[in-house]
């Protein structure tokens, strides 16, 4: 598939920070046609007219692709008219226990193939915009006609029955919505959107209008993502996408922080079972450790049982429509692979130079060369191979009498790797790199002592963020 240049200048952008493409995935992937096949039939499902929800369990040992999996996935979904939310967890800015603040992310992150992220104003409008039409085309009422508003919330009231006993407040709020908008009053129509977002702070004096009060908290986050998918399916979208990534970090949380976290994991898992969430496409990322360790899904057994996995020795015969399913680790041919086609959509100036210098024979030795420095865990190299070789690329691209062929090494910054990347270049266990790395932000001096006058501090043990 041809790539654009568009597209070819954000993926190269992107890998030469080291971090995930946005869009355009496809043109890179490697190893995940069979799984994407199989979520694609389950995607079909969810958008057929059961509607039922489905969750898929995503395991994956550092280094996976875990992150670009669920992202191309998700670029899959919003091809199938799915909107799609990516969240990743973490334990001070969006931990899983608190499911208002997981409702909020999600919706700052909701994207559609049409309208991009935040997408949800624009699902708002359409679906008022297709309310409007019923109303004209069952009653005659153009929207001049006095008459057009009222009937308009009617029609809504109608399509928003089943919705009103379970969760009045999203109702009142959208028909407050339609009279600001209706009354060009913008700011109270955007701050209602944002209460329906989750947003906390919006003016009483707003949300007073509506008759609705307080925030959205965490037990009601449920409520109202059951209301956006009314609103989705409604509008002509197939469902919703939602990842949750890095769920491991719950294992670093207290015990009753995570056994709260936990247990929102298994209502999610039980509203879907009951239907309680149609067209909903849970997905959630982890490591080995999460789904078998005792800090993850076996301290709570109801939920284990629900996704343990049945895997054969052979990953080749895994059963990829299971609830769980696993990612293998990259190996040297993946990582050449995966560096032959970055090459291959590289933005050169002078591409001919570029594919001759960095040839393969280039390639396949910076893959033995990146991985060595990494103690040969190839698992752990993705990310820094192919910002090498993006910097080649760059270097061969800019410069005329370059050329790394023979010459090429591996110089790494240990500031700019990540705990399980340090872990192996320092021929340690990740766990161990941790607990490193916390002992030494304790041991680190004050730069101030403190007077004699004042009473002495206890220090208090530092918590390490493990949102990435």
């Amino acid at each position: 598939m041809t790539v654009s240049e568009i597209e070819a200048r954000e993926i190269v952008a992107a890998l030469r920070a080291g971090a995930v493409p946005e869009r355009g995935l496809h043109h890179i992937a490697t190893g995940l046609d069979k799984l994407m096949d199989a979520v694609d039939a389950e995607l079909d499902f969810v958008s057929s007219g059961a509607g039922r929800g489905l969750s898929k369990w995503i395991r994956g040992e550092y280094g996976s692709g875990k992150t670009f999996a669920t992202r191309l996935l998700c670029a899959r979904a919003r091809a199938r008219r799915f909107a799609t939310s990516e969240v990743q967890i973490s334990i001070n800015d969006t931990p899983l226990q608190h499911l208002e603040t997981v409702y909020r992310r999600l919706m700052e992150r909701l994207t559609t193939a049409a309208e991009g992220s935040p997408a949800f104003p624009s699902i708002v409008d359409a679906w008022l915009f297709d309310v409007g039409e019923q109303v004209t085309a069952l009653r005659g009422l153009s929207d001049d006609d006095p008459a057009f508003i009222t009937a308009v919330e009617e029609r809504l009231e109608d399509k928003l029955a089943a919705l009103r006993a379970y969760n009045p407040a999203f109702t009142q709020v959208l028909r407050a919505y339609h009279r600001a908008m209706s009354a060009n009053d913008f700011g109270t129509a955007q701050q209602l959107l944002a209460w329906l977002s989750g947003q906390p702070n919006v003016d009483r004096t707003v949300t007073s209008r509506a008759g609705v009060k307080g925030n959205v908290d965490g037990q009601a986050a449920l409520a109202f993502l059951r209301g956006v998918l009314m609103l989705l399916r409604q509008s002509g979208y197939a469902g919703l996408v939602v990842v949750l990534d890095e769920v491991e970090t719950v294992q670093r949380m207290s015990a009753p922080a995570r056994e709260k976290s936990l247990n929102a994991l298994r209502q999610l898992v039980d509203m879907l079972a009951n239907n309680d969430l149609p067209g909903l496409y849970l997905v959630v990322t982890g490591t080995p450790e999460f789904f078998d360790g005792y800090k993850g899904l076996k301290s709570l057994p109801p939920l284990y049982q629900r996704i343990a996995p049945r895997f054969e020795e052979d990953p080749r015969h895994d059963n990829l429509r299971a609830l769980q399913v696993r990612l293998l680790p990259f190996d040297t041919q993946r990582l050449l692979l995966v560096g032959q086609r970055v090459r291959g959509l590289f933005p050169a100036q002078e591409g001919a130079r570029v594919q001759t210098v960095a040839d393969d024979a280039f390639l396949e030795a910076m893959v033995r060369e990146v991985t060595s420095g990494f103690g040969g865990q190839v698992a752990v190299c993705p990310r820094i191979f192919l910002k090498e070789v993006v910097d080649v690329l760059d270097k061969v691209d800019q410069h005329s009498d370059y050329d790394p062929r023979g010459r090429y090494k591996l110089e790494v910054n240990e500031a700019e790797l990540r705990p399980e990347e340090l872990a192996a270049r320092r021929g340690i266990a990740p766990s161990a790199q941790l607990d490193l790395e916390e002992q030494t932000t304790e041991a680190k001096p004050a730069e101030e002592k403190p007077s004699e006058t004042k009473p002495a501090r206890t220090r208090k043990r530092s918590t390490r963020r493990l949102d990435g």
